[in-house]
């Protein structure tokens, strides 16, 4: 029960019916002047003051808040709900089994463990395109996908019987953020008479894509979700607020994707990580939620916690458009306007800093080869890709990219600079030089013969949330097929095609439409509803076009209409990934390679022998607006998501266990009980100082939680691949290291295994692979963890700026602990990860400002000693800084633990202890 110390409880009347809130104005006379996420929060720590985990000063203090203003005051936050994929939900579900076995065994009720608010869980990462450019594509897939995953999917049905508040949505029924967009969300919750904001953390860092909606919610690691599940509040620290002001018009020919990849650069190179962004500006009333929904989902690619969009006139129309009920639409409505939530364009709220945009000067548009903030303009993509083919390192910009980049400036003088050296974006540099070319002929299975060379496009995938819920994009897509096809223009015979929606919504309108047949025609059938390819789901290329790449060490690319290129990430053939609108995805299945100019050179030539240029095929967008207002309503929502927890056929099908507590099999390969519990005490141990400490990785910048924890493929050679060899596991039934994050075991020994990762301590080497110190002996990462295990050695991690950037993997913090490094030292840190380091008792040690591995001297072969935590006391924290020697350098560190909760769960030796202890000693005192 709250404190309600501000009086701030009272009723408002909607529609003659009558609900309690907590008036804003109670804490602030002037709510007005507070950014929205804000006022959102300080409506969380009205209704959730209990004077222990929110104080009345908690309160008055964010309702102070002023402008520009530092405060190193936690507060806690406490979301309505929590979202969950399959990939970290498995795990986090694996976690929960495993505490009420611990529970069990420290002599507690094990039924105590459960979660505390409402969850949701989607099954949408593990679809796999096997299939493609066939019309019974999605049935063959999505076969193949329960074959692959039944134990994962048994054990799911189990957790969702066991655990009262958990819901599962099954295989195939879309992504979990376009499913949370259309449908999930509410905007205003209404519980026990009480409305509130809708707020929730997800187990996915997209999760931000609900800030379109006027919904503040933000991505978590799979350990502070189970935290936050079981009744702990997230900590944080007041974020910095910026101001995103949007002016103008997009211009025809440019898409929701071209805008959101100039606002990725340009927040990028702001400075955003770890902020709040705020859209506004006289432009936001034109922008639909489903643009204000892209630009949201894109928030972790620049860095920022949310980038919201306030509730206006817009938010309703989209609650209507989707199916949302009368009553709820009316209670969002009263609600946003009595709580000063409402946006009003005369009326700006502060914020931090302000960057301006406008609108008219976004250009089409791509993002890569490697980063999604790398924007490359259209009309400079074919000399992009000479210029990375001839000097793969080119970093630098040339002086046009500078006029470019020039273009975007801060607009406000308090504007701060980009974090790091590393976030800042770069184009490689543009020249007019040819790109080198390595010509190979090949016959394809099918009788086809073709060539393979240098910037072909192999890859061409309409996938993932960021485009998937927009229909905007989705129809420009469609028609710019229909128009292809019309032309006798088809996909190219090397480039794997795919058509994975968010959602069943995106079919039935494609249906409606009569864009189905066209887009198949051209090779993009349906291949399953999930996040694909985005993910690393792409599949095995054709194994001929596979071999040609591998035996020519061809530099091939792939184009998805994605939120991620980082590398080795969408296929372990595939160096060159692009980020891009759906329609280009289909342009460049067209012209199969990213050597073509789209603005002057032809896709290729129609039934009579003509050249075809893009511009011919290319949609009008009033035939766009047309068309999506014509096929998309509410009906089609309300029949598609009436069903949204049933399933199919294959799902009613899957016999799984029952029961309160997991019958754990231990013959399998997919779910195994967890160590974190083993040999558990009522209370902490004391800390120990860490002595004679090895480097396991040493690490550059922007090292990846896809480098730490990669969700691909695994190679049989490979840690992982040999221990499911050992376990009688087939070479084709390996799956995917994501889809296995419910084996520790797996997990641990893909930990660092990316392919593309670059550890110096072996110069010039590729993959998992690091040197045993003592020995000289280069060796896999997980071997070399074994033997340093076996000798008593604890490890560390050196690594550069921006570490752990990326999805919020809790599998890069667990694996971390569980290969036994003990402490982290990084430049800087990607937010979500330094918080799951902790949540998995990994110290997380940032080097002082100007300091870095080289200006230090280090190799990463000294002996390191980090000293001050023996002698704490049982409740002291650690203190701000602590003193690291490494061989003969001794260098101070900051301790990157930045809040008292943290404290706690770092003195626990990580959440999941804490948590169990807490549950534990509140049972024992009842």
């Amino acid at each position: 029960m709250a404190s309600d110390s501000f009086g701030a409880r009272r009723t408002l009347d909607v529609g003659g019916r009558s609900v309690d809130i907590y008036a804003l104005d109670a804490a602030t006379d002037d709510v007005g002047r507070l950014p929205y996420g804000l006022k959102v929060l300080l409506e969380n720590l009205l209704r959730t003051e209990d004077g222990v985990k929110v104080s009345a000063d908690d309160v008055s203090g964010l309702a102070a808040w002023q402008p520009g203003q530092t405060s190193d005051a936690e507060i806690s936050f406490t979301p309505s709900r929590v979202l969950m994929q399959d990939f970290t939900g498995v795990p986090a579900v694996v976690d929960l089994a495993a505490m009420r076995d611990a529970m069990a065994d420290l002599g507690g009720d094990p039924a105590t463990i459960e979660p505390l608010v409402p969850v949701d869980l989607v099954i949408d990462h593990s679809i796999q395109v096997d299939h493609f450019a066939q019309r019974d594509s999605f049935d063959l897939n999505a076969t193949l996908e329960l074959q692959r995953n039944k134990e994962r999917y048994e054990f799911l049905k189990w957790g969702q019987q066991a655990f009262e508040s958990l819901r599962v949505v099954p295989p195939n029924m879309g992504i979990c953020h376009q499913i949370n967009l259309e449908n999930l969300s509410q905007v205003v919750q209404l519980r026990d008479g009480v409305a509130f904001p809708d707020t929730l953390v997800g187990t996915d860092s997209h999760t931000p894509m609900v800030n379109g909606l006027g919904v503040v919610g933000w991505g978590v690691g799979g350990i502070e979700a189970e935290a936050a599940m079981l009744g702990q509040p997230v900590p944080l620290l007041v974020p910095k607020v910026t101001g995103l002001r949007l002016t103008g018009e997009l211009p025809p020919g440019t898409t929701a994707t071209d805008l959101v990849l100039t606002i990725t650069e340009l927040l990028r190179q702001h400075g955003v990580v770890g902020k709040f962004v705020e859209l506004h500006g006289p432009a936001l009333s034109q922008l639909r939620v489903e643009h204000r929904a892209t630009i949201g989902n894109m928030s972790p690619e620049y860095g920022s916690t949310i980038t919201i969009s306030p509730v206006d006139d817009e938010t309703l129309r989209y609650l209507r458009a989707t199916g949302r009920p009368d009553d709820l639409v009316a209670l969002v409505e009263a609600y946003a306007k009595e709580q000063g939530l409402w946006h009003d364009p005369s009326n700006d709220p502060q914020y931090d800093s302000v960057v301006e945009l406008d609108m008219s000067t976004v250009v089409p548009s791509l993002a890569g080869p490697k980063r999604p903030q790398d924007r490359i303009p259209l009309d400079r993509a074919k000399d992009a890709l000479s210029a990375v083919l001839n000097d793969p390192t080119a970093t630098t910009y040339s002086a046009e990219d500078r006029a470019i980049a020039a273009t975007f400036p801060a607009s406000d003088p308090v504007s701060s600079p980009a974090d790091d050296e590393a976030a800042k974006p770069h184009v490689v540099a543009c020249d007019t030089t040819p790109a080198k070319s390595n010509k190979v002929d090949l016959t394809l299975a099918d009788g086809t013969e073709t060539s393979l060379d240098h910037g072909r496009v192999v890859i061409a995938a309409i996938t993932s949330c960021t485009n998937t819920s927009n229909p905007d994009v989705m129809v420009a897509a469609g028609l710019l097929a229909r128009n292809a096809r019309a032309k006798g223009l088809t996909r190219r015979p090397w480039v794997k095609t795919s058509l994975a929606p968010g959602s069943k919504v995106v079919m039935d309108y494609y249906d409606r439409l009569d864009l189905t047949d066209e887009l198949a025609a051209i090779g993009f059938d349906l291949v399953g509803y999930g996040c694909t390819t985005c993910i690393g789901n792409s599949g095995p290329l054709p194994a001929e076009i596979s071999q040609a790449v591998q035996d020519n060490d061809l530099t091939v690319a792939a184009v998805l209409s994605g939120n991620r290129n980082f590398e080795g990430r969408i296929n372990p053939d595939v160096r060159l990934n692009y980020l891009a609108s759906p329609p280009l995805v289909v342009a460049y299945a067209l012209s199969g390679t990213m050597s073509w100019d789209p603005l002057n050179e032809p896709l290729g030539t129609d039934t009579e022998g003509q050249p075809v240029m893009l511009a011919d095929i290319w949609p009008d967008a009033g035939e766009v607006a047309e068309a999506v207002a014509r096929a998309t309503g509410a009906d089609s929502f309300t029949t598609i998501y009436d069903t949204l927890f049933d399933g199919d056929d294959r799902w009613r099908a899957i016999d799984a266990p029952t029961g309160d507590r997991m019958d754990w099999d231990g013959e399998s390969t997919y779910v195994r009980q967890p160590p974190y519990f083993e040999g558990l005490s009522p209370t902490p141990s004391p800390r120990r100082d860490i002595e004679g400490a090895r480097v396991l990785a040493l690490l550059g910048d922007s090292v990846t939680t896809d480098h730490i924890s990669p969700a691909g493929n695994i190679k049989a050679e490979s840690p992982a691949g040999r221990y499911l060899h050992d376990h009688g596991v087939e070479k084709a039934d390996f799956n995917s290291y994501g889809s296995r994050r419910g084996n520790h075991e797996v997990m641990i020994r893909g930990t660092f295994a990316n392919i593309r990762l670059r550890n110096q301590l072996l110069p010039g080497s590729e993959g998992g692979v690091t040197k045993h110190v003592p020995t000289g002996e280069a060796m896999d990462i997980y071997d070399a963890s074994e033997r340093y295990l076996a000798d008593g050695t604890p490890l560390v991690v050196l690594a550069g700026a921006e570490y752990g950037s990326g999805s919020s993997r809790d599998w890069a913090a667990k694996g971390t602990a569980l290969l036994g490094v003990r402490a982290v030292i990084a430049q800087s840190y990607e937010r979500i990860h330094r918080s799951n380091l902790i949540g998995m008792g990994v110290l997380p040690l940032q080097l002082a400002e100007g300091d870095s591995v080289e200006s230090l001297g280090l190799t990463g072969e000294e002996e390191i000693t980090i000293t001050g935590l023996s002698t704490l006391g049982d409740d002291e924290p650690v203190p701000p800084t602590l003193e690291v020697r490494a061989g003969d350098v001794t260098f101070t560190a900051t301790v990157r633990i930045d809040t008292p909760t943290e404290q706690a769960y770092y003195r626990h030796g990580g959440v999941l202890p804490y948590v169990l202890r807490s549950i534990h000693q509140r049972t024992q005192d009842s």
